[in-house]
Order: C-alpha cells, then sequence, then structure tokens
C-alpha cells in the first residue's frame, strides 16, 4: 500500500484568496465604472456667454462751465481738471493717469514753445479710489499736479496748457 502525504494546507486558505483576489477585480472594475458613470453624465447639454468690450472712458480737459481754482505760474503748481465721461452700460472705477506726450500752450500764446510745465500723476491705483457710473461723467481735480518752472518764457503769461493724458479705467 502506497500513502500519499499532503501538505498541512485547509481548504479555506485557498478559497479566501481566490475570494478576495475577485473582490479586488470588482472592487476595481464597479469603481473605474463608476468613475466612467459620474465623469460620462455631468456637464451634458449645451451653453453658452458672452463678454462685451467695455466702451473707451473720454478724457476732456476743460470745457464749458469747467472752471480752474487756481493758475500756474513761474516756480508753482496748479491744478489740473480734467472731465472724464463712461459711455458704458455698467460703472467703471478709474484707476490711474499717466502723462501721453508734450504739454504745450494753446494757440493764442504761439511764442510760448518753452512751456516749463511739468505734469506728475497721481500714484497708482488711485486713492480714494474714482467710480464713473453709466453713462455719466465726472469731473476729476489733480491737486498741484501741474508745475512751471522759471525757465518758461513770458509769451506764456495767462496761457491755458494742453496736458496729454491717458487714463485707465478698469470694470
Amino acid at each position: 500500500m502506497k500513502m500519499t502525504v499532503r501538505s498541512p494546507r485547509t481548504p479555506s486558505t485557498g478559497r479566501l484568496a481566490r475570494t478576495a483576489a475577485a473582490t479586488v477585480a470588482l472592487c476595481i472594475l464597479g469603481g473605474a465604472g463608476s468613475a466612467y458613470a459620474y465623469w460620462g453624465r455631468i456637464g451634458i447639454g449645451a451653453g453658452s456667454a458672452t463678454n462685451g468690450t467695455m466702451q473707451t472712458v473720454i478724457v476732456d480737459a476743460l470745457i464749458a462751465g469747467d472752471t480752474p481754482q487756481n493758475t500756474l505760474i513761474p516756480g508753482g503748481t496748479a491744478d489740473v481738471i480734467i472731465r472724464a465721461t463712461n459711455p458704458n452700460a455698467h460703472a467703471v472705477t478709474l484707476y490711474g493717469l499717466a502723462a501721453n506726450g508734450a504739454i504745450t500752450a494753446d494757440a493764442g500764446h504761439s511764442g510760448c514753445t518753452t512751456t516749463g510745465v511739468t505734469f506728475t500723476p497721481p500714484s497708482v491705483p488711485l486713492t480714494p479710489p474714482v467710480t464713473v457710473q453709466p453713462n455719466s461723467s465726472i469731473l476729476l481735480t489733480l491737486p498741484g499736479a501741474a508745475s512751471m518752472s522759471t525757465a518758461s518764457l513770458s509769451a506764456c503769461q495767462g496761457a491755458q496748457f494742453r496736458i496729454p493724458v491717458t487714463l485707465e479705467a478698469r470694470k
């Protein structure tokens, strides 16, 4: 008679390993299916949006009815007055101003070729913030922003000066 000796393996050990492997496989497949179902079903449909273009805020110097509070004299400073007009259907905030070109005297003072006038813009951002309501304008006074050196020509007496500026506005 021949006897076969088997290893001390219990039948449940093999079954437990196969069950665990099957459970892990089902979880992975089930998880992938759930993820696919989640990502495959969210966001179906159509939509659209548009972003309007902000119109340029208009900057004007003195216009009829605007009067300066002080005058510019050699060795002194004066206020710069600008009118900002907002043609947009929403309010805008004026963020900053910068010089944008040569300062010139009005046409009635053609001999004022060396004006000696400089512009000092306010720090950016403007403090306190300045808001221009939709379809309206405001008068903005920049205290002491213009100065005139003593090198200015006599022909500049009584002149009004054109100080080109760039205005940055934000929605």
